[in-house]
């Protein structure tokens, strides 16, 4: 009798397991995934040298407009909340809600303004390399 209690018990530890690993099942959502920058232009290939990862979160206050910059290096983002307009020197716009993915432009003179009447909080993820500034302002 204690062998087919202890066999019952275990299918029963068992199957709460399986059970519950089918009720928490992982969700995965690709926010962006391409060769191109937001405005189309085909990304440049990676740089010798090597690798070095920055991952920054930025907070950007409401009516606040960043200085005139471009990325030597390839990036990408996420906000996280709020609002931004990314705006090239040549006029070419892109408006982000919270939630939306940016693969933003390269050596490619930009400015983001926060139009929003709250903070903008981005996450970015820039792909250079060791002695290469992800970021030159003019």
């Amino acid at each position: 009798m204690k062998k087919l209690l202890w066999g019952l018990c275990l299918v029963w530890v068992l199957s709460s397991t399986v059970w519950a690993e089918e009720a928490n099942t992982v969700s995965v959502d690709v926010l962006a995934k391409t060769s191109s920058s937001w405005d189309g232009t085909p990304l440049p290939n990676y740089a010798d040298g090597t690798p070095e990862i920055t991952i920054l979160r930025i907070e950007i206050p409401a009516g606040m407009q960043l200085a005139l910059h471009k990325h030597p290096v390839i990036n990408a983002g996420v906000l996280l909340r709020g609002e931004l307009t990314v705006i090239t020197e040549d006029n070419r716009i892109l408006h982000l809600n919270a939630g939306d993915s940016i693969v933003e432009v390269v050596n490619t003179w930009h400015y983001g303004k926060n139009e929003g009447n709250g903070s903008a909080e981005i996450i970015v993820f820039y792909a250079g390399s060791v002695d290469t500034p992800i970021t030159v302002k003019n």
